[in-house]
């Protein structure tokens, strides 16, 4: 099997990419290439995974009239014709678009060579570049139930399949009490993780400041990830903490220590609610109102009306809101672990794989 795989500029597009290709090398013989750009974070991370990478300069469409615009007009056009001579060496079975500007050229590409051709969506509001691609490709595989109308008359292209990082998350095997004494945890507390990104996130991060004198009251456990950035700032001023309340700048196998926690405190990304839902883990969300047409708080809606999660817009977040809705999580643990288990779908790369195993076979 030969693939193509492109998708990039945030590690939410990276990441399922990457569990698929394991999915696939896990099950079959085959040869990958993935076609990114050199400014997005694919580079790094898609290089550091071993994958053969290929890039092209492209940018995404401004949403008002710019003269940026045309220049992405001219990029588009000249990764059309690099996109065109690596199919031509490559010679894929099928092509998979998993997001961002940079897969928009080289899935149109690929549906005009005449290759098999699948984007898949992460968020529960599509983006504008696979909402375009919808047109030309054979299948647009979905995280969220729902979504599908969204991409008006290409929606009978549309399957629910989740997001191919629920996968990886589920078939972690640990021993939660050995996870927990990593961090200095005691047996016995609900431990709470707070996570707002790899940058971390401000506002998040003083409601967290603002709530953690009001923990004395309580036998909860704190994981407070700043983000690099902010750690020393907050590290200094919040100074001696006991043992139960523990910060750290980044987390790089958050999963784990996630799996043997009771309760999250997080942004709103698809990756983050695949993983949460398949682990089961009711959440307090905080949606960035910083992402393109408030994205997140449309992800975290699903969430929000099964009862899984309870959200908190930013501009309404406090100490004291924050601490209210970990208190009302915490009692209603077991109900909004259900909640958010019903929602998890943990054989999405599996699920994924198989249709690409379709498409090919129908080709042939």
């Amino acid at each position: 099997m030969r693939i193509v795989v492109s998708g990039g500029g945030t590690g939410g597009h990276i990441y399922p990419a990457l569990a698929m290709i394991r999915e696939i090398e896990r099950r079959t013989t085959c040869e990958v290439l993935y076609i990114g750009t050199e400014n997005g974070l694919e580079a790094d991370i898609v290089r550091r995974a071993g994958i053969p990478f290929e890039a092209i300069e492209i940018s995404g469409l401004r949403r008002s009239l710019s003269f940026e615009n045309v220049k992405t007009g001219v990029r588009f056009v000249k990764s059309v014709v690099r996109v065109r001579k690596l199919l031509r060496q490559f010679k894929p079975d099928i092509v998979v678009g998993t997001g961002g500007f940079v897969c928009g050229p080289v899935l149109y590409t690929a549906a005009k060579m005449g290759y098999k051709t699948v984007v898949h969506e992460q968020n529960s509001l599509p983006g504008i570049t696979n909402k375009f691609l919808a047109r030309y490709v054979d299948r647009v595989a979905l995280s969220f139930k729902g979504s599908g109308h969204y991409f008006g008359k290409n929606e009978a292209k549309t399957m629910l399949i989740g997001n191919p990082r629920a996968s990886e998350v589920a078939i972690l095997e640990i021993d939660p009490v050995e996870e927990r004494k990593k961090y200095g945890f005691e047996e016995g507390r609900p431990l709470i993780v707070v996570y707002g990104g790899s940058r971390g996130a401000p506002a998040i991060n003083q409601a967290v400041v603002e709530m953690i004198p009001k923990l004395t009251e309580t036998d909860w456990s704190l994981l407070f990830v700043t983000g690099q950035v902010h750690y020393e700032q907050i590290k200094n001023q919040l100074g001696e903490l006991p043992e139960r309340i523990q910060l750290r700048p980044f987390i790089y196998d958050l999963p784990l220590i996630l799996k043997a926690s009771q309760l999250v405190v997080s942004r709103s990304g698809a990756s983050t609610l695949a993983e949460l839902t398949t682990l089961g883990l009711p959440s307090v969300l905080i949606p960035s109102p910083y992402v393109t047409e408030n994205h997140q708080e449309v992800n975290a809606s699903s969430l929000v009306e099964t009862g899984a999660s309870l959200l908190i817009r930013e501009n309404e977040l406090t100490g004291d809101r924050l601490f209210a809705a970990c208190a009302k999580a915490i009692a209603e643990q077991k109900a909004m672990s259900q909640a958010s288990l019903a929602l998890g779908m943990p054989d999405a790369a599996s699920d994924l794989v198989d249709e690409l195993l379709r498409l090919i076979e129908q080709k042939n």
